[in-house]
């Protein structure tokens, strides 16, 4: 009793420290260091990050005239951005829209910068869960708000430049990447999976059909959410996948990685022999198979 009473108040304190302060600095397994939770400019000009975002912050060449258009409505939004401090998009984009911002004039208040996760139980979260229920499922993530309400995203990276990309969001005419992750996601928060699985081979698999970029596109998705615990969400998911993209190994790979997790030991043994059926050669599924009979002696 003891010793679950001293694990409960270590992770109390930890949670505690985490929702306290920012530019928590972390080391991973293998020595290199990430930031998690909410992070300011201070804590990404610093340690091992200082690299990266000065050296891409510098070398930014803004549109100065692009910025003077959209310098005043900027001022009415407030922006939260989602990054990983271990990714390549995040250290290439995240100093560029700082300079953007700087440029701008945009007061840094208005700005909430947080830094997420890449292990297998933290996927793409932030110890304190700002995250949660927000659809990150790529990052950065750059969310405009205005008046308390999301206007828009831009999604890993602008589609055609920050200036651009948020001169659209000003004037209504933005369609952020990942339509298709954004629009599944939508419908499950709205109808629920239960209610999707009714409509799914009508609507749901000819529209994703049209708006996917391929096959990892949903892929992340899922993961994000069996990550997340939200083992119902990603079944699902990783199910409609496998409508879309039949023919691929790596989407029957991952429904059944679901499954295994779901201890459904039956569905999972199917779909990785399914991935065998498409590709021989993959190595995987070998190794899942057999981990799989162990589970179920």
């Amino acid at each position: 009793m003891k010793q679950t009473v001293t694990i409960i108040t270590f992770l109390f304190c930890l949670n505690y420290s985490f929702s306290q302060s920012v530019n928590q600095l972390v080391i991973d397994d293998k020595g290199k260091e990430k930031l998690l939770g909410k992070i300011n400019r201070e804590g990404l000009q610093q340690n091992s990050f200082k690299n990266w975002f000065d050296k891409n912050y510098e070398t930014y060449i803004t549109n100065n005239k692009a910025i003077k258009t959209i310098k005043k409505d900027l001022n009415e939004y407030t922006i939260k951005v989602f990054l990983g401090t271990w990714c390549g998009d995040s250290k290439r984009e995240v100093p560029r829209f700082y300079k953007l911002l700087d440029q701008a004039n945009f007061p840094e208040d208005q700005l909430e910068v947080i830094a997420l996760d890449r292990t297998q139980e933290a996927y793409k979260q932030s110890p304190t869960g700002e995250e949660k229920d927000m659809n990150i499922h790529r990052v950065p993530t750059f969310v405009f708000y205005k008046d308390g309400k999301e206007v828009n995203r831009i999604v890993e990276s602008p589609k055609e430049t920050f200036e651009r990309d948020i001169a659209n969001i000003i004037k209504g005419k933005y369609r952020s990447n990942y339509q298709a992750a954004n629009y599944l996601d939508m419908m499950i928060k709205q109808y629920g999976v239960k209610a999707l699985k009714n409509m799914e081979d009508d609507l749901l698999v000819s529209r994703l059909s049209e708006m996917v970029k391929g096959s990892r596109e949903l892929n992340t998705l899922g993961y994000v959410n069996l990550r997340a615990g939200n083992t119902e969400k990603a079944l699902y998911i990783f199910g409609l996948n496998t409508k879309i993209f039949p023919y691929r190994a790596n989407v029957y790979d991952s429904l059944g990685e679901a499954y295994f997790d779901a201890k459904n030991y039956k569905a999972a043994l199917g779909h990785y022999y399914k991935v065998l059926t498409i590709d021989s050669e993959d190595k995987n599924a070998p190794l899942m198979i057999e981990k799989i009979r162990e589970a179920m002696n």
